[in-house]
């Protein structure tokens, strides 16, 4: 069940790579099935960014039975120089702060239809 997402037209902040890292951040027993759902990604590429990931030093994995677990290593220092001296950890708390402030119900300010 490896399907294209759905397309998107222009830029966006956030990097395909950041996103699969927060997934893992959130959940270190989370499936690749569900970082590709969650980041609207293919499974094939949410393989490859973990790859990326690891062979950077941002992360690694073991296995258990059938599963993987992964571990975020937190003071690795972000790939841009512009970035620097700037470490995994601080940007994922950037993250969790959006999300944990991040309004729920419709975008925009919308109010539901009666």
């Amino acid at each position: 069940m490896d399907r294209a997402p759905e397309p998107h037209a222009g830029w966006t902040f956030l990097t395909n790579h950041s996103r699969v890292l927060a997934a893992i951040s959130e959940d270190h027993t989370t499936r690749v099935r569900d970082i590709a759902a969650r980041c609207r990604l293919t499974e094939r590429a949410v393989q490859k960014i973990i790859a990326d990931l690891e062979e950077g030093g941002y992360l690694t994995h073991v296995r258990e039975g059938r599963s993987n677990v992964y571990r975020v290593v937190p003071d690795t220092l972000l790939r841009h120089p512009a970035d620097a001296p700037a470490t995994v950890a601080q940007l994922l708390a950037i993250l969790d702060r959006h999300e944990s402030v991040r309004p729920q119900g419709p975008v925009g300010g919308e109010q539901p239809a009666s």
